[in-house]
């Protein structure tokens, strides 16, 4: 059969689309990946249930705050643990804006706040209490902050907000940012083995709950939700407890239907996290052996999902 010369422009044009369609289909899927194991599981299990539905997958290093631009503008395209009280107004504007498309919650169920270690107590009568704080500051002080206590903080590009809070009550402590969350548990497992003042900023699910005992520090009762920006001392919440939501680029449905419909199903609890971040953290294992094994072990969990999004 002889094709014309007036369709063959036609036709040319029809492969090209054609032809950069499939490329579009076949672009990785790019899954920010952040500073601490739990979102390193998180990331992890997400990119292996996209790879059984054939899709190739890209993990993408990116800070809290800078991960969400590179969402907004399709750069990245799914973030599975995205913790909604640490990304400061970018997040919510950014929702509004329809540049940012927040699918659900990943299934866990997060506290944050301040911890020491029980034996504390004795050296500061009154805690769990905040209040406390303000009579044993030097009960928790360092060389280098005495006579204010000692503070460790969430590391500097994961926001400020246990020195905002201790600028807003007017408490006698200084904030030290951790340099990353091994050096902060490093640390703090130190302090414990040698019985050492330590207060710190924390999150679970974590696998240290499970191995280090650990109080936390109590706050005020909000009226409603806690606003962290309006405290003060006698009517301090401490922090907003978050939600951790499943976000994806705005393009991210109508590019990849199927991982769209594998995010909708995607869960995971604190309790299957904590097993799988000591495996890491503890055994020194990698993290996609860890996720590996857990999903060999659990195909009744994900298989329906797998089949599901496949429809």
């Amino acid at each position: 059969m002889t094709i014309s010369n007036s369709l063959k422009p036609a036709l040319l044009a029809s492969a090209a689309l054609l032809l950069s369609q499939g490329a579009a289909l076949a672009d990785p899927i790019k899954i920010a990946v952040n500073e601490w194991t739990g979102q390193h599981i998180s990331a992890h299990f997400a990119g292996a249930l996209f790879e059984q539905l054939g899709h190739e997958v890209e993990y993408v290093t990116a800070g809290a705050v800078p991960q969400l631009a590179a969402i907004a503008e399709g750069s990245l395209h799914y973030q599975p643990e995205l913790w909604t009280n640490n990304v400061g107004d970018i997040y919510p504007k950014a929702v509004e804006a329809g540049d940012i498309i927040v699918v659900g919650g990943l299934g866990l169920e997060p506290q944050e706040g301040w911890i020491y270690p029980p034996y504390m107590a004795e050296k500061c009568p009154g805690l769990p209490a905040y209040e406390a704080l303000y009579d044993c500051a030097q009960a928790f002080a360092a060389a280098d902050t005495f006579p204010d206590g000692r503070l460790i903080t969430y590391p500097a590009d994961w926001g400020t907000r246990s020195a905002d809070l201790v600028e807003l009550i007017d408490l006698p402590f200084k904030p030290v940012p951790g340099g990353s969350e091994g050096a902060m548990l490093a640390e703090l497992k130190s302090a414990v083995a040698a019985e050492q003042p330590i207060l710190m900023m924390m999150w679970q699910p974590h696998w240290v709950f499970a191995e280090t005992d650990v109080n936390w520090v109590e706050w005020d009762t909000p009226h409603g939700t806690c606003d962290e920006a309006s405290q003060k001392r006698g009517e301090a919440c401490g922090f907003q407890q978050a939600t951790v939501d499943k976000i994806v680029s705005k393009d991210f449905a109508s590019t990849y239907p199927d991982a769209m419909k594998m995010v909708k199903q995607m869960n995971l609890t604190n309790d299957v996290q904590n097993v799988l971040i000591l495996e890491v953290d503890q055994n020194g294992r990698e993290v996609k052996e860890v996720v590996a094994e857990w999903m060999g072990a659990n195909e009744d969990v994900w298989q329906p999902w797998v089949a599901a999004a496949k429809q």
